[in-house]
């Protein structure tokens, strides 16, 4: 059967799409995990605090560097190869990672995470998958509920830490192989998955646009900024929030917590973002998206009272959702499926660059722009202001163009 013949019968996708929440659900859970602690561990390792979320921002570089042979490997191999790679990529930085804690070497707890970042570049891979096989009319919902997998990681991944952070004298050491475990047990999943291979173009078969040209259609490009803005301000002050949870006076258990309440804002809206999509259009959905994460520095900048931080953060984990998935949607529709690989590696190659800067940016706004960790956390959400203008005026000029422009 051909990726075509699957359109018109949607019982492949759905099969798929099974598949790949389980996926989500179970190996996503590291992500929460690795989030949690990261900055925590970094801050115990680094020779200076200002380093303290370096371990997480080279994650995010890592995958940011796998974008585009992630999916060109997927392009030529299918999904399945480029999924298990992932895995097996999650597994070893997780043992490196753990190396790295035993010898108290941040130089190889770095190598470790920037060996996740290719996982994580797999992972984000997820949600394009879920598109290949689904019909136009599926395809929102399809991406819907496979994010909404993330909803099981959301209460996995912060319940693992507080079960495996101190069962070692070395702390933070039991998660790291709680990592290992996930990445092997996730990739038997991938068997399992029914997506065929992309048929190698003919000779005269059309080319598609470069990857300049793509970026200059003025959806493609929207699609791609709102998509950069929504993760990249999610991750900024999701990767300080265990440093200020912390840094003003609440434990470790805390900051789980709190992580937890995001992760499952995250991804419980997912049951229902695609009907969203199909009822009211993806624009408004991402316009949604970032009137929420704006409303997230606003309460975020009220206090830092512990039900502040919780409030904050369930909002940029909604804001996320909406403005992340509708910027997905926006662009599986926005081009060919001779031009996939292409666009989506790209795609995955620009929001994770500027997801990188946002990871750096964080601990230096947290740890080295005030004297103490409320001066830290305020210059963190006011960070956000200027992009949210950026992906909301790109928006509202995308929605006034004309149609047939």
């Amino acid at each position: 059967m051909t990726l075509a013949d699957s359109h018109t019968n949607d019982s492949r996708a759905k099969r798929n799409v099974v598949v790949l929440v389980a996926a989500q659900a179970i190996l996503g859970a590291q992500m929460p995990m690795i989030f949690t602690i990261g900055g925590l561990a970094g801050q115990s390792l680094a020779s200076n605090v200002c380093l303290a979320t370096l371990p997480i921002s080279l994650i995010v570089l890592g995958s940011m560097l796998a974008a585009t042979p992630i999916s060109a490997i997927m392009q030529k191999w299918g999904r399945r190869a480029g999924f298990l790679l992932g895995a097996l990529a999650g597994a070893l930085g997780g043992a490196v990672g753990a190396y790295g804690l035993y010898l108290s070497s941040f130089p190889v707890f770095l190598a470790g995470s920037l060996l996740t970042g290719v996982y994580m570049s797999a992972h984000g891979f997820y949600r394009f998958a879920a598109a290949d096989t689904a019909s136009d009319a599926f395809r929102p919902k399809a991406i819907s509920y496979v994010m909404a997998g993330g909803l099981a990681a959301a209460i996995i991944g912060p319940q693992a830490v507080k079960a495996t952070s101190d069962a070692y004298v070395i702390p933070f050491l039991g998660t790291y192989y709680a990592v290992i475990a996930v990445n092997l047990l996730g990739a038997l999943l991938f068997f399992f998955l029914d997506i065929p291979r992309p048929t190698p173009p003919a000779a005269d078969s059309p080319r598609g646009r470069t990857r300049m040209e793509l970026l200059k259609t003025p959806r493609i490009a929207v699609a791609v900024i709102c998509a950069m803005v929504s993760y990249a301000l999610m991750n900024l002050v999701m990767t300080s929030t265990p440093l200020a949870v912390v840094g003003c006076g609440y434990d470790q258990g805390d900051a789980a917590d709190v992580v937890t309440s995001h992760v499952l804002a995250m991804y419980v809206p997912s049951f229902f973002t695609g009907h969203l999509i199909a009822r009211f259009g993806v624009e408004k959905v991402v316009a949604a998206g970032l009137v929420v994460l704006a409303a997230a520095g606003v309460v975020a900048l009220q206090g830092v009272d512990l039900n502040n931080f919780f409030i904050a953060l369930i909002l940029l984990g909604l804001g996320w959702n909406f403005g992340f998935i509708g910027a997905t949607t926006m662009l599986a529709g926005a081009h060919e499926p001779h031009e996939r690989g292409r666009m989506q590696g790209l795609n995955d190659l620009l929001v994770f660059g500027g997801v990188t800067m946002a990871s750096l940016a964080s601990g230096g706004l947290m740890n080295c722009s005030g004297g103490n960790a409320v001066e830290g956390w305020t210059a963190v959400n006011l960070a956000m202001v200027p992009f949210l203008t950026l992906a909301g005026g790109a928006l509202i000029w995308l929605t006034l163009r004309p149609r047939d422009a």
